[in-house]
């Protein structure tokens, strides 16, 4: 969907500096010099390792009739609009080419360590049974009203945002509820972009290879608020220290509402019954009170169900045109996803690749199995080393671990599982180390006994595997579903696989 309204630059950016004109009539806007077309213009945005401007002749090349950057580049003869903050001019460009769809789209922002994608999916599935209907965009899937595609980024750039917005008006769609990552935020990508409420899930560790330590990435999320329209409101977890810390950045800003099972908690909760079908919870907003149920386990997924309310009734639902909606989403691909065994032992998949989330989706499925849980996970590669060995400290709380590869990428598999195990309790049994990922979840379907629970975390949805430079198809869930089915037919696993695998893990030694 092209751009449809042609833009001044010297309206939108009245104390920019011009060369080569006194003014741009902008009818569309690229960031990437490869999808430049005939009369667009070229934003030079800065980058960790070189700038936009270096790409500039193959814009022109391909027919960019302006350039928009943060500072001029003399060798070209085409007309340049100079500010001081190309990310954030980019993002209003784009939106006011657009005609700023998201001023009048009831927008909820979420970010967050974890739960960001279960509680976007949650806010969609209350809205779409409430009569609402409801886009999304996020870490697995892009649904804009017009078609569903497979997300590239937790959250797009600045053109890609603006255009589903505006996608969305087209379908008459008037709520969208997105992700919102620390890199968007930090690289201002949702410039532009207005919300009528911006959710903090929670605030643990993560991301810090890129932010460089938890003040920042902290930063970088609290810029959040910023976004928000006037009249719009923060959601903050009143059950998480992390997201605590956001309250007085958020209050100069927009009114505060808090969620959780904190007594002192806006929109509060009070458990009834967890079990395998989920959590039966009385939840309270004032002196409104309801009973409301959600599929997915795990006090973590009570915890994005708040939040999702939380939204929702800022959004003017009551609780009873939730409840529908809310009981009706029994799985989010990747999050907790129960696989079906038909064996006497349960299997589960999770995004879990935090300390935080390791810990979370242990607790989650510890009441739902009377034996040993088997844990398969692994860190990922080129990505923030610190976190690694608290990964080991919560991993050891199952009873058998087995450390595997994520995504290494340029990394070494061996290094990272070190890495890991820096962190391992001494009184806790050492976990096994089956570094070919399909190896270890076929050693642990292999060794599960009746009662057992097997849980690989780490990839969740993802269906590929990054080794090196490549990306190699890989489905956590398709490589447990056959790992099942060759138990059941006692078709020998491959010998790669088989090579004293049942015998360690039943035994829970680590025979390295």
């Amino acid at each position: 969907m092209r751009p449809i309204t042609p833009v001044s630059l010297r309206k939108i950016f009245p104390t920019a500096s011009f060369i080569g004109c006194a003014d741009c009539r902008v009818t569309d806007a690229y960031d990437q010099s490869g999808a430049v077309h005939p009369g667009a213009l070229f934003a030079a945005l800065p980058g960790s390792r070189s700038h936009g401007s270096a790409h500039l002749p193959d814009a022109t090349r391909r027919g960019a009739t302006a350039l928009l950057s943060d500072r001029p580049v003399p060798e070209s003869s085409l007309p340049q609009c100079i500010v001081r903050d190309v990310r954030t001019a980019f993002g209003r460009l784009c939106h006011a080419l657009y005609r700023n769809p998201t001023q009048s789209l009831r927008l909820v922002g979420v970010t967050g360590t974890n739960g960001k994608t279960t509680t976007t999916y949650m806010i969609r599935a209350i809205l779409a049974e409430a009569g609402h209907r409801a886009g999304l965009s996020g870490t697995i899937e892009v649904s804009n009203g017009e078609q569903t595609m497979a997300a590239r980024l937790t959250t797009p750039g600045s053109r890609e945002l603006a255009e589903w917005a505006a996608t969305l008006r087209r379908a008459k769609h008037q709520h969208a509820a997105m992700e919102v990552s620390s890199h968007a935020l930090d690289q201002g990508r949702l410039s532009g972009t207005l919300l009528d409420a911006a959710i903090v899930t929670n605030l643990t560790q993560d991301h810090l290879d890129y932010h460089g330590g938890m003040t920042a990435y902290q930063a970088a999320k609290a810029r959040i608020f910023q976004h928000l329209k006037p009249g719009g409101v923060a959601i903050l977890n009143a059950d998480d220290s992390g997201a605590s810390t956001f309250r007085s950045v958020a209050a100069e800003v927009a009114p505060i509402v808090t969620f959780g099972c904190h007594e002192g908690a806006d929109v509060r909760a009070r458990v009834r019954e967890v079990s395998s079908r989920g959590t039966v919870f009385e939840v309270a907003d004032g002196t409104t009170t309801a009973v409301l149920r959600t599929p997915l386990i795990g006090r973590h997924n009570l915890s994005n169900a708040l939040a999702a309310i939380a939204a929702c009734r800022s959004l003017g639902l009551s609780f009873s045109e939730m409840e529908t909606g809310l009981a009706g989403l029994t799985t989010v691909p990747g999050r907790m996803q129960r696989v079906e065994t038909g064996e006497p032992f349960a299997a589960w998949i999770d995004y879990a690749h935090t300390d935080d989330g390791l810990r979370r989706a242990i607790a989650a499925v510890r009441p739902l199995i009377a034996g040993r849980l088997i844990l398969v996970f692994g860190a990922g590669g080129d990505r923030d080393a610190q976190k690694r060995p608290l990964m080991g400290q919560a991993a050891a709380a199952a009873d058998i671990a087995v450390i595997t590869n994520d995504n290494p990428r340029s990394e070494s598999g061996e290094a990272i599982a070190h890495d890991i195990q820096r962190g391992w309790p001494t009184d806790r049994p050492n976990p096994l180390v089956i570094l070919d990922r399909e190896a270890a979840i076929f050693a642990a379907i292999t060794a599960a006994q009746p009662g057992d629970g097997v849980l690989i975390a780490g990839k969740g949805h993802e269906t590929y595997q990054q080794i090196g430079a490549d990306k190699l198809p890989f489905c956590d869930r398709e490589t447990c579903l056959r790992a099942i089915a060759a138990r059941q037919t006692t078709s020998p696993v491959p010998a790669p696989h088989r090579i004293g695998v049942t015998s360690e893990l039943t035994s829970g030694v680590e025979t390295r």
